[in-house]
């Protein structure tokens, strides 16, 4: 995922928490905020300190920058999408995160084609 599709600035989260909508699982929590003439879909991720030391947390990042880039097509262009890792995910393998979002993404009808990206 390239860097410019991320969201990295705190007030980039602050605005995406106040004004966003939010949707949750047992192991994440999505908020998405729509951005009218944006050219690409940006996401920003956060492993907290309490779901394990700093390998685990970057794996974890690394699975979900993985599972959203597999499903890019699918995501439309103008929202920021945050993504909040509850502590189940420290034992999930890169299968059952990917499919905890897709599932999130599905119910927030946040996917352009919900056939073929499961």
């Amino acid at each position: 995922m390239k860097k410019e599709f991320r969201i990295k600035k705190n007030e980039e989260f602050q605005f995406a928490f106040k004004r966003g909508k939010s949707f949750a699982n047992r192991q994440l929590v999505i908020y998405y905020v729509r951005k009218p003439g944006q050219k690409h879909f940006r996401i920003g991720l956060s492993v907290g300190k309490k779901i394990g030391n700093a390998v685990t947390r970057n794996r974890i990042k690394r699975y979900l920058r993985q599972a959203f880039q597999e499903m890019e097509e699918h995501l439309p262009d103008e929202y920021d999408i945050v993504i909040i890792a509850r502590k189940p995910t420290k034992d999930m393998e890169f299968g059952q995160i990917k499919k905890s979002l897709n599932h999130l993404l599905y119910k927030e009808r946040l996917l352009k084609n919900d056939r073929n990206n499961g």
